[in-house]
């Protein structure tokens, strides 16, 4: 069976950065207009040319949004069960090379903090861990899916990546989601980055969301980490993924996260800097160019982003989080995996989205329809 990679090596980094940089306000005007646009109208509205044509675009988005999603915002929350991993990441506050405390909940404070989130209001949680195969392993993941799945309508999860048959154990544990960021697609400079660990296998990671499509997960997320490299040209690849996905596992539904690099201990800078107007522009470009995939957007950025930006084509977004373990009720002092940048309460941002003219949806709707 083919898989992405073979696709992935057909193209090359550069050529495919400076065709993205040579499109011209004629090529945003055509992909603006198309009934039906491809990879070469996302890289017209992913270019410098389409910055002039934020409102249009801004305007396209919503209302693609609308026709698709209706005036609903879907809310989640993380939960971080370990902060215990095994890779080097230049850009990750639980990188082995940090010299941090390193914990993993037991199943009572996994309660404990379940007991916080369900008293928030939430019902769709999203599991995260570090990569730390000794401890939170395949067998960790089913005792927690065992002791939560009663309590949550969706459970996400973001963990190391796994075997085939390590998804088709858990998804009828009640596993709906599964995200995997590839960090960047620019294989030299994720070597650069991920030193140390399984992680450092460029491979192994491109290929999982092929092998979360064979084992007939409900929904996958992708997205990269932005400032690693060249925003524009990550996120092409990022499509690229994505429209190949959409096409060899159509069953699957498909979600995407545009997380810029934040602040931790011991921090990088980033190598390629995103302003905000910039941030809007890739987040209408996604919109445009796919009507049906579900746009996510964390607490890393800032209150005021998060306001204007919820109509602009996302459908998904969190609030409340703490992105340690046990941030909720066990350990709140404990190191964090980055800072977040919006500390409000979800309802205070339930309150936003009504305010807005959406409704809020405390759980999938996926799973109501």
């Amino acid at each position: 069976m083919s898989e992405f990679l073979e696709i992935f090596k057909q193209y090359h980094w550069d050529d495919v950065k400076a065709s993205i940089y040579n499109k011209n306000h004629i090529d945003v005007e055509e992909a603006l207009h198309n009934p039906k646009r491809g990879l070469e109208d996302f890289k017209a509205l992913v270019s410098p040319a389409a910055s002039a044509y934020l409102e249009p675009m801004a305007q396209l988005s919503h209302q693609l949004t609308q026709k698709r999603f209706g005036k609903t915002l879907q809310m989640y929350i993380p939960l971080y069960l370990s902060n215990e991993c095994n890779n080097i990441c230049t850009y990750c506050g639980f990188s082995l090379d940090n010299k941090i405390k390193r914990k993993t909940l037991s199943p009572l404070e996994i309660m404990q903090e379940v007991s916080v989130i369900k008293n928030m209001g939430y019902d769709h949680v999203l599991l995260v861990t570090g990569e730390a195969n000794q401890t939170v392993h395949v067998d960790y993941f089913k005792k927690v899916l065992d002791l939560i799945r009663p309590h949550f309508s969706h459970i996400s999860m973001e963990v190391q990546p796994l075997d085939q048959e390590d998804y088709e154990a858990l998804i009828p544990l009640g596993l709906n989601t599964v995200l995997v960021y590839q960090e960047t697609y620019h294989q030299e400079d994720y070597k650069k980055h991920h030193p140390k660990g399984k992680k450092s296998n460029f491979e192994y990671r491109l290929a999982t969301p092929d092998r979360l499509g064979r084992a007939g997960i409900h929904k996958m997320g992708l997205g990269v980490l932005i400032g690693l490299e060249d925003w524009r040209t990550d996120c092409f690849f990022t499509a690229l993924h994505l429209q190949y996905l959409e096409k060899t596992y159509w069953q699957t539904k498909y979600s995407l996260s545009f997380p810029r690099l934040r602040p931790f201990s011991g921090g990088l800078e980033p190598k390629v800097a995103m302003n905000d107007r910039e941030l809007a522009q890739l987040i209408c470009a996604y919109r445009i160019f796919d009507e049906e995939v579900e746009l996510s957007l964390s607490t890393r950025e800032s209150a005021s982003f998060r306001n204007h930006i919820i109509k602009m084509g996302i459908t998904s977004i969190s609030a409340g989080s703490k992105t340690n373990p046990g941030g909720y009720t066990v350990e709140p002092e404990s190191l964090e995996q980055f800072e977040i940048s919006d500390d409000r309460s979800p309802q205070e941002i339930a309150q936003m989205i009504k305010n807005s003219g959406y409704e809020v949806v405390w759980k999938d709707w996926d799973q109501v329809l």
